[in-house]
């Protein structure tokens, strides 16, 4: 897999921790770097670890998928975006007020935003992707993104929240469509 479409993948991916980062700041009065950065910090290492416990997962699948993993990461993959774009929808309203995200509160969050991740990391041990430079770009992506979108969501409010979803949705979806041209074209 290219460097380009990794890339691709990471954006699309951190997009749902974006939001939620958005979402933080804009409900925050004013916003704290420290908290800044440990929520960015948890969305980059779960969107870490996620893939690579999918990939882990889907190796004992490999020879099974082999036939079709073309398809299943198509499938996987434009699912997620379809999810992405269906809760783009949800209406939202941040300014409430917030306390400091609490341990539990954070760490759920960030499982809860790479999800999607661990069905990229199947779709990676399938398709034969070594996933070293993966997991540490979508790593890195999704830390610089949720930190700009907690300073982003204090300025703007939620207006990007749902337009950024609905991005990473559309790339997701065309990521796993561009998988299956491929494939399709090569045999």
């Amino acid at each position: 897999m290219d460097i380009l479409t990794v890339l691709f993948i990471a954006l699309g991916l951190s997009m749902d921790a974006v939001a939620v980062a958005m979402a933080n700041g804009c409900a925050a009065r004013k916003v704290d770097l420290r908290q800044a950065l440990r929520l960015a910090f948890a969305f980059g290492l779960f969107q870490t670890l996620m893939p690579v416990l999918g990939w882990l997962a889907g190796l004992g699948f490999k020879k099974t998928f082999s036939r079709f993993d073309h398809w299943l990461a198509f499938i996987l993959l434009a699912l997620i975006g379809g999810k992405m774009i269906f809760e783009s929808r949800r209406g939202r309203d941040c300014r409430m007020e917030t306390n400091r995200l609490s341990l539990p509160v954070l760490l759920a969050l960030a499982v809860a935003t790479s999800i999607d991740a661990l069905a990229v990391g199947l779709s990676f041990s399938v398709l034969a992707v070594d996933i070293i430079l993966p997991v540490l770009l979508i790593g890195l992506v999704t830390f610089t993104f949720s930190l700009l979108g907690v300073f982003a969501g204090h300025r703007f409010g939620t207006w990007f929240a749902g337009k950024v979803e609905i991005l990473g949705g559309a790339i997701l979806i065309a990521i796993g469509l561009k998988i299956l041209l491929q494939h399709l074209r090569a045999g």
